[in-house]
């Protein structure tokens, strides 16, 4: 099966607020922007993808995603994040009305192809399915099966309300770097210590993370 992934990238002047114990108010758009381009290239680079459509408003992000070869698609109706990936799961569907939809999101730094795979593997068996982020509070990967609608709550609690939305929860092992979404500057560590893609690893040479050297 072959997947449409859809990425939310918010407006990078209001990215990563609780990183704010990490990173200066000036570096945190370049963050959350280097943490979109090492998702969607690692995103892009799994041969159970076959595209990648990424929603934004931001002309910088839309501009960098889409030379890494991203479709953009616009923010609407511009009433937050399910909002958004309902929208942008129904222009998907309008292009390909029997495609395989999935929505991750895109501070995922240390994302693995091969890892991305398997997860998609496993997301096969079932009409939805979630995965829950490596703080078992979240989500950072929903899909939805040809013919199924992606239904999407994240927020607050998204775990529990994906589970009560009927999507079922894949339970693997091994799969960390598409757990490990960058909040706080601890998850930023932990991405870190995984080992992140290049624009990240660039970005974050500029901050002071104890423990981090910088290649």
């Amino acid at each position: 099966m072959q997947w449409t992934v859809v990425v939310p990238v918010k407006a990078l002047a209001r990215a990563k607020s609780r990183l704010s114990d990490t990173a200066a108010d000036g570096l945190r758009p370049g963050l959350a922007l280097a943490f979109a381009q090492d998702t969607v290239t690692a995103v892009l680079d799994c041969a159970a993808v076959r595209d990648v459509a990424v929603v934004t408003d931001d002309p910088l992000a839309g501009r960098e995603l889409a030379a890494l070869g991203a479709g953009i698609v616009p923010d609407e109706p511009g009433d937050g994040l399910n909002a958004a990936l309902t929208h942008a799961a129904a222009v998907v569907r309008r292009r390909r009305p029997n495609g395989a939809v999935a929505a991750l999101n895109a501070d995922l730094p240390a994302l693995r192809t091969a890892e991305l795979a398997r997860v998609l593997e496993a997301a096969t068996e079932f009409p939805r399915a979630f995965l829950p982020d490596t703080a078992e509070i979240g989500t950072t990967l929903l899909t939805a099966a040809p013919g199924r609608e992606l239904q999407p709550v994240f927020g607050v609690d998204s775990r529990v309300r994906h589970r009560a939305s009927g999507a079922v929860e894949l339970a693997l092992d091994a799969v960390d770097s598409v757990r490990q979404d960058v909040d706080t500057g601890d998850d930023l560590r932990a991405a870190l210590a995984l080992g992140v893609g290049p624009h990240t690893a660039a970005a974050a040479a500029r901050l002071l993370i104890p423990g981090h050297r910088p290649d």
